[in-house]
């Protein structure tokens, strides 16, 4: 469970309702059914219309994953560049076709890492494994990144439903000013609602659920490329000092890994 992510968006409506409740005795009055089927349903008409069904549903899948923890963290980093160094001590004592038996436990359910030991075994140069894992780190990154441009699609689409059905309660409220005075409320209420729901809606949820998929992939990206350049340095037969270094200068010097402490 991502703490920040919960605890973020408690505040955020905590913060909304609050000032809600302060400021009126009547809160029921930021309610309408009317206003919240404009925006969220016009919305999602308009991103079905927009692309296929399929990448939509993903997209919306997407609300609640970010609610769960990423499984790539800082630490992380670190211990790539140790498991790394780790296997290039394999190779320079028994050889490449010994990291494929060694490796087969930490690759699984792991797919590009995976892919790249297979490479590295088959006997691929260092330049070829860089090229290939490097189409895949961005081919893959371009297809994740799919749902974050119909999220923001998204987000930009609700305020402008949001300004539609302000337009539509301004005609229900002109439309009413020759009659009963009464019936004014209602086509102003529409018409202010909506609006705010439109914009509540696409900063408070779309926007950030978008920010933070493409920030978890940019860091998936990143960790893909640093095992890239390892699995390069391992196909090269680099010593395990070289690879050290190499990969440290992706790192921030926080992270840097020492391959003193691994061999005491």
């Amino acid at each position: 469970m991502s703490f920040a992510t919960v605890v973020g968006l408690f505040v955020a409506m905590g913060l909304f309702l609050g000032s809600i409740f302060i400021s009126t005795d009547n809160p029921v009055i930021f309610i309408s059914g009317a206003s919240f089927i404009m925006v969220v349903g016009g919305t999602l008409a308009a991103t079905f219309i927009s692309y296929e069904p399929r990448y939509v549903i993903l997209s919306l899948k997407l609300l609640y994953r970010i609610f769960f923890s990423s499984k790539i963290g800082r630490n992380l980093l670190k211990t790539e560049v140790g498991r790394i160094i780790k296997w290039s001590y394999t190779v320079q004592k028994k050889g490449l076709p010994a990291l494929e038996h060694e490796t087969k436990q930490s690759v699984r359910g792991d797919r590009f890492l995976k892919f790249g030991i297979d490479m590295v075994v088959s006997g691929y140069t260092g330049d070829e494994v860089r090229e290939i894992l490097t189409n895949t780190i961005d081919s893959t990154y371009a297809r994740n990144t799919v749902q974050v441009n119909i999220l923001r699609n998204m987000a930009a689409a609700a305020p402008a439903f949001g300004m539609i059905g302000t337009l539509i309660g301004l005609v229900i409220m002109l439309d009413s000013m020759g009659g009963d005075p009464g019936s004014l409320g209602k086509g102003l209420a529409v018409a202010l609602l909506t609006t705010l729901y439109g914009v509540l809606f696409a900063r408070l949820i779309l926007s950030p659920v978008a920010d933070k998929v493409q920030q978890r992939e940019q860091i998936v990206r990143f960790r893909n490329f640093l095992l890239a350049e390892g699995l390069s340095l391992l196909a090269e037969r680099r010593s395990p000092r070289y690879i050290q270094d190499r990969m440290n200068s992706y790192l921030d010097p926080s992270l840097h890994f020492n391959i003193d402490k691994m061999r005491k």
